[in-house]
């Protein structure tokens, strides 16, 4: 994990952090992190800017990277709980968009992401940078058998959303409101063609963003938290 905002949440998350390589430019901008990492009994490892840019992924290095364990865990332990409101990402292919989907699925309160197909690896450094931390705040899962991850949260209880631009379901109509109170899987494609036919049919609605004005479409993340959102606004009523 790379970076001040990743190494503290990692510093502050049920994960498992091994090593801190700094610089000393990084140690002087950031003493408090290296103190709880030394706290926790991490091994901080002082490193030369040259060493930290081979580190990283970045244009510009922050001097910062944290080895952990990694975080994602089976599809059925990350429903185990019976989460009200989980986010499916199916061939998700750039890594901004899902570390942002996880962010927001983390603020609008749900309780798993998962991700299904091919799509990126959450521990993918600009994935987990987009994320802003949220990466450690709720269960990520992977399995490339999209099929079974649907089915996964049907046994869970959970009642199967399609985010589809040309949905039976508008969001903000009266029909969407009973449907958006009960406990939700949304389920979110890829940023160039969407749901594969066969996974959106098997979905118990397929859901539309209106669009009132002329753009064409909303992008993946806007999308994601339009419905998210929704979902938890109908939920706390």
């Amino acid at each position: 994990m790379e970076g001040a905002q990743a190494v503290r949440e990692a510093l502050g998350a049920d994960v498992p952090v091994h090593e801190l390589f700094v610089t000393p430019d990084a140690t002087e901008r950031h003493p408090d992190l290296v103190d709880a990492a030394r706290t926790a009994g991490v091994r901080v490892v002082p490193v030369t800017d040259r060493a930290a840019a081979s580190l990283s992924d970045t244009v510009t290095p922050q001097g910062l990277v944290a080895v952990c364990d990694l975080l994602d865990v089976p599809v059925e332990t990350a429903l185990a709980a019976r989460p009200a409101l989980v986010a499916v990402l199916v061939g998700v292919s750039d890594p901004g968009n899902a570390g942002t989907v996880i962010r927001v699925a983390d603020a609008a309160g749900a309780g798993a992401v998962l991700l299904a197909g091919d799509t990126v690896d959450p521990h993918n450094g600009k994935a987990v940078r987009a994320s802003t931390g949220s990466v450690f705040h709720l269960p990520l899962a992977r399995d490339r058998a999209a099929g079974a991850v649907l089915d996964a949260c049907r046994s869970a209880g959970l009642t199967l959303l399609a985010a589809d631009g040309r949905g039976e379901l508008d969001l903000h109509g009266p029909r969407a409101a009973d449907v958006l109170r009960s406990p939700t899987a949304w389920i979110f494609g890829g940023e160039a063609h969407g749901l594969p036919p066969e996974l959106a049919a098997a979905a118990d609605h397929r859901v539309r963003v209106p669009i009132h004005g002329r753009a064409e479409s909303l992008n993946l993340a806007t999308a994601a938290a339009v419905c998210l959102y929704a979902s938890a606004q109908h939920r706390s009523r």
